[in-house]
């Protein structure tokens, strides 16, 4: 049920431009400050979770692991995405207590 719910945010957060994902993207939204939070795949490798992870931490930005490449993809009408950041402020706080939950 919530996993449901926070594919559907995402999709949202998509439709109202407040998504971008894959890692150049995802990393120039970390850095930039434009990101409120970034979720990487579960099923992504190592080497990206502890990229993102760390830079995260650096620039203060709330990561959370969830979910696979292809549903990550798939909510937000792409291909497989390993990575995406959420620019939108209010909908990546709903998406964080979602994850939180």
């Amino acid at each position: 049920m919530n996993r449901d719910k926070v594919l559907q945010m995402l999709g949202m957060a998509q439709r109202a431009g407040a998504v971008k994902s894959g890692e150049f993207m995802t990393e120039a939204s970390i850095k930039d400050g434009s990101a409120f939070l970034v979720i990487v795949a579960d099923d992504a490798s190592d080497n990206t979770k502890k990229q993102f992870r760390n830079s995260c931490e650096y620039y203060n930005v709330p990561f959370r692991i969830y979910s696979d490449k292809e549903s990550l993809g798939h909510c937000i009408g792409r291909e497989f995405r390993a990575s995406l950041a959420v620019t939108g402020e209010g909908l990546a706080a709903k998406i964080l207590d979602l994850l939180d939950l």
